[in-house]
Parts: C-alpha cells; sequence; structure tokens
C-alpha cells in the first residue's frame, strides 16, 4: 500500500507492506483521516513525546522512524482476520477508538509499527472496538469522533455542577470538541478564548456564550461579571453566610510551556482545572497558590470506548456538528503542508486526510488537489 511513513524525523510517501490481520482482527481501507495535534506535538518534539509516554506507563516507540500515523479514522471493512465474529458485512463504513492488541501485542493505533494508522491506504483495527458509522454519516465527519470523544472524556472528568461557569482557552479541535459537548450536555455559561477569531467564530457556531481574545482582554479579569467570586477571604465569608458559590471550571488545552502556571495564577478560588492540552516540557507551578486557592487540578487524556461511542450517536443525531470544523482536506502527498498549514490556526482548524485524493489504487474517489482550504 501507500501511506506517508515517518523517515528521520519526516513524513515520506512510499509503499510499504499491506498490513495483515491477526487473530481478532479486521483489514479496512482508509477514507479519511484527521490530523491530530498530538501528531503535530510528536513530530515536533520526538524525544519529549517518548519521554513523556515512557514515564506515563506507556510503550514508546520512536516517532522519527517507520511509523504511519494516523489515529482519527473512518475506513471500510475489507477483509477479517481469523477467529473474528464477522458481525459487519465488508464493505461496511466503521469507525472506533484507536486501540490496537492481539497476538502482535497492544498499542495506541498509528503510533506502534505494529497498528499502522490512517495516513496509509490500510489498516488493521481490533474487531472488539470496531463500530459502524451510522447510515448517511460522511466518513470525515465520522473520523473526528476520536478527538470529539476526547472531549467528552474532558467534560466527564470535570463533574461540573449544574451552573457552573467552563472557560475553554486554546480552540483547537479538542477545545473546540469540549465547547460542543458542554453545550450538549446543558452546560453554560461556556466561554471560548483564543487568539485566532476564525477559531472563536468557530466556537461560537458551536454554541460558546462568550468569546474572549486574550489580546484585547485577560479570561482572569472577569470572574465577576461571570458571577465567580475570585478572592480566598471573600469565598470564606460567603461560605459562612451559608452561600454556595458559583464554580469555575477552566479547561487548558493550549499544551504550551506555561499556561498551566498562567492558569493556576488566573482561577478563582474553589476552582477545577482540567488538564487536556499535553505539554511536553516543564512548568513551574506555584503550591502555595494550589493550596491557598484550594484548586482542583486534574488530567485528561483520551476516550474510553464507551465515550467514544456515545459521541458517534450524539454526532450522528446532530447533537453535536464535529463536521463545522473541517477546514480543509488532503491526500497522502499533501500531508507535509498541510502540517504547516495547521500551524496558521487562522487559517485551518481541522484537515481530513484522504488518500484515496492522490489517485491511489483505492478506488471510487475522483482526483482533487492536493490541499483543498474549505
Amino acid at each position: 500500500m501507500r501511506a506517508a511513513i515517518t523517515r528521520a524525523g519526516a513524513l515520506v510517501v512510499e509503499e510499504v507492506p499491506d498490513p495483515v490481520p491477526q487473530e481478532g482482527q479486521v483489514l479496512v481501507r482508509t477514507l479519511a483521516c484527521g490530523i491530530c495535534g498530538s501528531d503535530l506535538h510528536a513530530l515536533g518534539d520526538p524525544e519529549a513525546f517518548a519521554d513523556i509516554t515512557r514515564r506515563s506507563g506507556g510503550t514508546a516507540y520512536d516517532i522519527r522512524n517507520g511509523l504511519v500515523l494516523g489515529h482519527e479514522y473512518a475506513a471500510e471493512i475489507v477483509d477479517y482476520g481469523p477467529g473474528t465474529v464477522r458481525a459487519l458485512p465488508v464493505g461496511t463504513t466503521v469507525c472506533g477508538p484507536p486501540i490496537g492488541f492481539g497476538p502482535q501485542g497492544s498499542g495506541i493505533v498509528g503510533y506502534t509499527p505494529a497498528f499502522p494508522g490512517g495516513f496509509g491506504e490500510y489498516m488493521i483495527l481490533s474487531e472488539a472496538f470496531t463500530m459502524p458509522v451510522p447510515g448517511g454519516l460522511d466518513p470525515r465527519t465520522a473520523a473526528l469522533t476520536e478527538p470529539f470523544s476526547v472531549a467528552a472524556r474532558a467534560v466527564r472528568r470535570a463533574e461540573m455542577a449544574p451552573g457552573s461557569v467552563a472557560v475553554v482557552i486554546g480552540l483547537g479541535p479538542v477545545g473546540l470538541g469540549i465547547v460542543a459537548v458542554l453545550k450538549a450536555r446543558g452546560h453554560g455559561p461556556v466561554v471560548a478564548v483564543d487568539f485566532s477569531a476564525g477559531r472563536r467564530a468557530l466556537a461560537e457556531r458551536l454554541g460558546a456564550d462568550i468569546l474572549i481574545d486574550p489580546a484585547v482582554e485577560s479570561p482572569y479579569d472577569r470572574w465577576t461579571s461571570f458571577g465567580v467570586i475570585a478572592g480566598m477571604t471573600e469565598r470564606m465569608a460567603a461560605e459562612y453566610r451559608g452561600l454556595r458559590p458559583t464554580e469555575a471550571v477552566l479547561f487548558e488545552c493550549v499544551g504550551g510551556p506555561g499556561m498551566f502556571a498562567q492558569v493556576v495564577a488566573g482561577a478563582p478560588v474553589g476552582a477545577k482545572i482540567v488538564l487536556v492540552g499535553v505539554c511536553l516540557r516543564p512548568d513551574t507551578v506555584e503550591p502555595g497558590l494550589l493550596a491557598n486557592k484550594e484548586l482542583d487540578v486534574r488530567g485528561s487524556f483520551g476516550g474510553s470506548p464507551a465515550e467514544y461511542r456515545q459521541t458517534l450517536r450524539d454526532i450522528a443525531d446532530g447533537r453535536i456538528d464535529a463536521g463545522a470544523i473541517i477546514t480543509g482536506t488532503t491526500g497522502l502527498s499533501g500531508l507535509t503542508d498541510a502540517l504547516t498549514a495547521l500551524r496558521e490556526p487562522d487559517r485551518h482548524a481541522k484537515i481530513i486526510v484522504d488518500p484515496s485524493l492522490d489517485g491511489t489504487r483505492a478506488p471510487g474517489r475522483p482526483d482533487r488537489p492536493a490541499l483543498e482550504d474549505k
């Protein structure tokens, strides 16, 4: 098959062996695969990415060589391996959480040589985690179930009380997904924060109640207008009077050095901070602020199969407009340009890879330009 594979830290399109499904696995043809922010992080800082993966308890492979990335996928069933139930007919469009396991071991699809990802024509998936895409749902949109399920997990991890103020900092695909999931779950007000006017517009389309450009005003200066008590003594006084202060929940979705410290400094007393953006470098936080402010810090990573399944239903039923964030489509030969374009936040939010756009052997798809801005 043709695939974009990592060679010396770059993506090179070449012929690689077709993956072969083993016990309990299914062979699929890639229809659509999103480029994830974690792919950008991994390619941009491979040593730190491997170190964080290893110290988190995962198996780290050299991202620079021999990997076919791509874990946000929708695909068509081509064949089954041995020992499979075969409940879904060949030709069914499927998606699923990027969890691979079988005789060759386990790992995240796209981040292990055993399970090449959607930046190639074919993949092997675990049959147990393969879910049919509801009829009529565009495969490009179905592929985004993965990042939106990551958002769903972050919202679940927040355990928000009714009437809580949610502040989403950083409107990449997962941040936008958090905005959409919050509104689908009935939360509000939802405050969306980003320097990019284009991404703030996408957040508004997904239901954000308040948009903030941090170049114009700080999101941390408006707690009073949100009905949140920011100071320690004011909050203690309210509690002594038997009042229950409005809860603030901050979703940190940037993942850049210094962001965690900034959020801790700006958060009101008693707030929850959900770390969603994955920062690969150390940050400096003052423990005294965490203690005095009684801040509740929670990490969030990935999404479970149950969260993925619920998110797929929400997208298919129209409760979440995942397709709204798609801003471009590329074939394999345009991947390097697409990675560069994604670093321009006012131009792109999510680019989808379709391996058939290059005139590859995958049938039934017309040729189009390598990078097609929506």
